[in-house]
């Protein structure tokens, strides 16, 4: 009885025991089965969409994704940034269509507008493994990170840089979320020319933002025919001493159109030190890049003070279109701004960027990981020789999906409270355009747009959008601008600088023809049709030359004229205004304009009145043209007679009735021609009339040669002077 239970004991056991083998079998199988299926299905759903599609059991999304941030947190950008930041982490973590599964993990750093602690604390987050960098906002530390994030491939991706050179193929991992200044720069050479002005001076901020920008703005000038004429740079942070004695080296200068291009924090103290300088009145022209409008729009209600330094200035602001996402955000900005003990709101356009980064990033970071993608991070060789240093950069970790991150990054579209959200070839933002502010009363005032589409409007680029481009210069327009000191006129830009040397114009102090220059007695101390041509000319230039005309002569006899031009040459005056003759000899020492009257010698002098003659017709007439006219009379006759006297019956008789017919046939011939050869008798008669004047005028030049010949005392004293004048007709009698 045991061993019979022993045996079915046993026989239980081994029953359980295969049946536990062949369900792992049967499991494995299954398993197996399904395992190439599922690989298919994500083969099959990839080669539907175009994309790769890889399952969650492949590559399970983390639960968590580290995003890190780098800007200034007490700043005019940084107090708007900030609160925009954290809102938007919030709403992609509340948001279950992006994401899904995965948590945002915001790790922010205080870079205190410092390049070494940005640097610093860049290399703190890589050792968190981020898998993007939003910030800086500042440029010269957005060049130093840009270094560290290209080595460790982890997207750079800034609200706030917009250094143009930034842009360059050496920072590859760099994404400018906000406008180039390379667009602004451009949109104030527009504004520079669409007012007519030709040169400006650029006031900036000596760091790599300033400089870079003013640089674009210079290239930009010189496609219109304009120029910068003065770069006044100034440290960041300077005093207010040292930018006293910038403004007032600058206000010595003959340009009075300045565009002001500095850091938010530090940029209302340049109006603040012009406006004590009394450089805020009427004639000045002053352009503010898009730091302005973000310094008010954050200190809104802004205080009267600040408002009084800020009257007629005009000013660029990025243009975000209005649009429902834009007033919902700005409706929640009361309630996401944290910092209210200034009470001031805070709010400007760079919170709108910051905004829609992290979103930029939650979209890509979505695609990524729905295309495969995993989030790992591997260490860098480069730096395995590091270990021995004490700053162990050996932690840091290279991101091995940061390649694919920054096409997904490149390739998103949407559109955000900023606006579209979507990038060039270039890396830049695509539609770039500005608002155009004038400053004055208790606020600002939009007076037009600018756009890369279609420059200067008074229409929104929305809807020129639309429309066929047309960059003519006839279709840039804008309203009116109210410029410092309440006018409404346009500053013509330039003022007689109180530095600069006058031009030395020679003016030759005649004795005779004094209605082409002459002395005055009132300003400019010269008048005469020679300077009322030089100054309508100097009125059409768009810049002021300074001159000074000074006397040659002293007004008793006229000065000798190459002596007057050898001295421009030798340049004892920069040039000299007068009737001064064109001749061989002078042009190859100076240069001259377009004469105002044709060159040319006239000699007048008396003519012995003639009493007319009845026979002077007659006069053109010589012996040897009778003779020859008779010639022909006597050989047409002859012709006449010899082919005519054999057959024609009135050639015969006496010879002195032949010589009669021949006689009055050669006059008949003459007088009675065909009317078809009327007209050249017309201009046979004309031309007689000519030759008889011709001879007449002649016959009584030769008297006039006649009577002057030798006796060049007498032409000398009629030539007032003039040296050329003189030589030249001594020279003709020598021959």
């Amino acid at each position: 009885m045991d061993m019979s239970l022993n045996i079915a004991g046993g026989g239980c056991t081994s029953t359980v025991f295969l049946m536990k083998k062949r369900a792992a079998l049967l499991l494995l199988l299954i398993t197996g089965i399904c395992v190439p299926m599922e690989v298919a299905f994500g083969q099959a759903a990839a080669n539907e969409n175009g994309t790769s599609v890889s399952s969650s059991s492949s590559s399970p999304r983390p639960s968590v994704a580290n995003i890190g941030s780098l800007f200034t947190f007490d700043s005019v950008i940084g107090r708007a940034a900030g609160p925009a930041i954290a809102a938007a982490i919030g709403d992609v973590n509340s948001d279950p269509t992006v994401l899904p599964g995965t948590r945002l993990n915001l790790i922010s750093h205080n870079t205190n507008c410092s390049g070494f602690l940005g640097t610093v604390e860049a290399l703190q987050l890589m050792e968190n493994g981020v898998v993007a960098v939003i910030g800086p906002q500042s440029s010269g530390i957005a060049h130093i990170i840009s270094h560290v994030v290209n080595e460790l491939h982890v997207p750079l991706l800034s609200f706030a840089a917009t250094d143009p050179t930034l842009s360059a193929l050496q920072y590859p991992y760099f994404l400018r979320t906000t406008q180039n200044d390379y667009f602004q720069m451009y949109a104030i050479a527009d504004l520079v020319t669409y007012y007519g002005w030709r040169e400006v001076i650029a006031i900036f901020v000596d760091d790599d933002c300033g400089r870079n920008g003013i640089s674009v703005l210079g290239d930009a000038l010189a496609t219109k025919r304009a120029k910068i004429s003065f770069k006044a740079a100034f440290t960041p942070g300077a005093p207010t001493s040292h930018i006293s004695d910038l403004l007032l080296e600058v206000n010595q200068m003959e340009s009075r159109v300045y565009v002001v291009h500095v850091n938010p924090d530090s940029g209302l103290s340049v109006f603040s030190v012009a406006k004590s300088l009394n450089m805020m009145t009427k004639g000045y022209v002053w352009i503010a890049t898009d730091w302005l409008p973000s310094v008010l729009d954050s200190l809104q209600p802004v205080d009267t003070d600040t408002m009084n330094l800020l009257q007629g200035v005009v000013s660029l602001r990025h243009h975000n279109p209005d649009t429902d996402l834009k007033r919902s955000f700005m409706s929640r900005w009361s309630n996401l701004n944290h910092n209210k003990s200034t009470g001031a709101s805070g709010f400007n356009s760079y919170a709108l960027y910051a905004y829609d980064t992290v979103w930029l990033a939650a979209r890509a970071l979505d695609v990524f990981l729905n295309e495969g993608g995993n989030i790992s991070h591997s260490s860098d060789p480069k730096l395995s020789e590091t270990n021995r240093s004490a700053m162990n950069l050996a932690s840091l970790r290279v991101f091995d999906g940061g390649q694919q991150f920054l096409q997904t990054l490149l390739r998103i579209k949407f559109s955000g409270p900023s606006g579209q959200i979507q990038f060039d070839l270039d890396k830049n933002l695509v539609n770039p355009a500005y608002d155009v502010l004038n400053i004055g009363g208790t606020g600002s005032r939009r007076i037009g747009y600018w756009s890369n589409y279609s420059g200067l409007s008074t229409i929104s680029p929305e809807v020129l959008y639309t429309k066929p481009q047309n960059n003519s210069s006839n279709n840039q327009h804008l309203y009116s601008v109210i410029w410092p000191g309440e006018t409404s006129l346009v500053p013509r830009g330039w003022v007689f600088p109180e530095n600069g040397k006058p031009l030395r114009i020679a003016v030759p102090n005649r004795i005779a023809y004094q209605q082409f220059v002459s002395k005055d007695k009132n300003p400019p101390g010269v008048r005469g049709y020679c300077i009322d041509v030089f100054e309508a000319a100097i009125n059409l230039l768009p810049y002021p030359v300074p001159r000074i005309y000074i006397l040659q002569g002293n007004g008793q006899r006229n000065p000798n004229y190459n002596e007057l031009v050898q001295a421009v040459a030798q340049d004892q005056y920069d040039a000299a205004v007068g009737d001064v003759t064109i001749v061989t000899n002078r042009t190859k020492i100076v240069d001259f304009t377009q004469p105002f009257m044709e060159s040319g010698l006239v000699v007048v002098a008396p003519v012995k009145e003639q009493k007319s003659s009845p026979w002077a017709f007659l006069k053109p007439f010589t012996i040897q043209m009778w003779l020859v006219t008779g010639a022909f009379f006597l050989f047409v006759g002859a012709v006449v007679w010899i082919l005519e006297h054999r057959m024609n019956n009135d050639f015969r008789g006496p010879p002195s009735q032949q010589i009669m017919t021949i006689f009055w046939l050669v006059c008949f011939e003459i007088i009675c021609r065909p009317l078809i050869l009327l007209n050249l008798h017309f201009l046979l008669v004309d031309n007689f009339s000519s030759i008889r004047q011709y001879f007449l005028l002649l016959h009584r030049c030769h008297e006039i040669s006649r009577r002057y010949r030798g006796t060049n005392a007498e032409v000398k004293s009629t030539c007032n002077g003039n040296h050329f004048f003189s030589m030249h007709i001594s020279s003709k009698n020598a021959v």
